[in-house]
């Protein structure tokens, strides 16, 4: 999940055999804190289906949102706050850790991907400071 600064609130990587929506849906349960100020998810169309988007307004009350393009548009689209998702993955990708998928473990993924985002967030309050 990224916040609309494109700061993680949390990560899941599971195995290549689990869709989108089960993991979706493995991540939100999975979540120890509430977010009182989460009121809608934005997501792209490989999270798209009217039970994912029931069972999380029936569970927690928030807006599941698929970003698509209109069907009568071709070629390239920006899609409507994609590029914060897109920005996150550069940033992650700008660790050699996390250029390529080394890690044999999900724990290890999402343990790299936390520090490197927790890396990103101390540069940018050290510039802030400076």
């Amino acid at each position: 999940m990224v916040d609309t600064l494109g700061l993680v609130v949390k990560v899941l990587v599971c195995a290549a055999n689990i869709g989108e929506r089960a993991g979706a849906k493995q991540l939100l349960q999975n979540l120890t804190s509430p977010l009182p100020r989460l009121e809608k998810i934005l997501v792209d169309a490989g999270f798209s289906g009217d039970e994912i988007t029931q069972w999380v307004n029936d569970n927690f009350g928030w807006l599941w949102e698929v970003s698509k393009r209109a069907d009568n548009q071709k070629g390239f689209v920006v899609e409507s706050k994609r590029w914060v998702v897109e920005r996150t993955f550069a940033w992650l990708g700008n660790c050699r850790r996390l250029s390529k998928d080394y890690e044999f473990y999900e724990q290890m993924s999402e343990s790299f991907i936390y520090l490197a985002l927790i890396r990103k967030m101390l540069r940018n309050l050290a510039t802030a400071t400076s």
